[in-house]
């Protein structure tokens, strides 16, 4: 993996804990092995600062632990872990999508079909950052819709254990996936709250199985 331009990139913690999330669930830092605070700021140009923050914020997701002189571990992943996020993710997902489609405004949903049109065309490409980055805009785009900030903010929460950046490479998952957007857009067009809810959950469900053997065959999970 191709290390980011860091050091023009506001809110470097954030970044970094995102760099750093992406390497263990590619296996490149399996269970285990230690990442040191000053050997990652140098590799990536940038101070200890925002590394050390990133590290702390791992740590209180459950991804690395601490251990004095010798720098922070990381954990192993679990298919419960994996499994227990899309069932919190398919709930809440659940309930935002079945208040979108009764919230919905017209442009909205335009917005939402240009997403999901690029989307396609990104997955087409295996242009794999701006499949992760749309298909974010486009879960974003329906929770927004909600009208609920507090729950979608806790939403958007959950998400950073999601794996986002992996999907794009998990076979047979863009094509699930676009399957599963264009279902919930035409519940959402109808502004039919329970098939709403139901095609979210089933799309946000569905994703744990592929991502569970896509991670076992790399190792990163037993």
């Amino acid at each position: 993996m191709s290390i980011p331009d860091f050091a023009a990139r506001p809110q470097l913690a954030e970044d970094v804990a995102r760099f750093v999330r992406r390497r263990i669930f590619e296996g490149t830092y399996p269970a285990g092995s230690y990442i040191r605070l000053e050997q990652l700021a140098a590799e990536l140009g940038i101070s200890v600062t925002p590394v050390r923050e990133a590290l702390f914020g791992l740590r209180a997701e459950g991804l690395l632990a601490q251990q004095p002189r010798r720098g922070f571990v990381v954990l192993p992943i679990t298919k419960r872990d994996i499994a227990d996020v899309a069932d919190v993710q398919a709930h809440i997902g659940g309930v935002l999508a079945s208040r979108a489609a009764e919230l919905i405004t017209d442009e909205q949903l335009a917005e939402l079909d240009r997403v999901q049109g690029q989307l396609e065309a990104a997955y087409h490409a295996d242009d794999h950052e701006a499949a992760v980055r749309l298909n974010h805009a486009f879960h974003r785009g329906v929770n927004v819709a909600a009208g609920s900030p507090k729950l979608a903010q806790l939403m958007g929460q959950i998400t950073r254990f999601a794996l986002e950046s992996v999907y794009p490479t998990v076979e047979g998952w863009p094509e699930h996936s676009m399957r599963d957007h264009r279902v919930l857009l035409d519940a959402l067009r109808k502004r039919d709250g329970d098939a709403a809810r139901e095609a979210m959950s089933e799309h946000l469900c569905a994703a744990a199985g592929p991502l569970i053997d896509h991670l076992a065959g790399r190792g990163v999970i037993g």
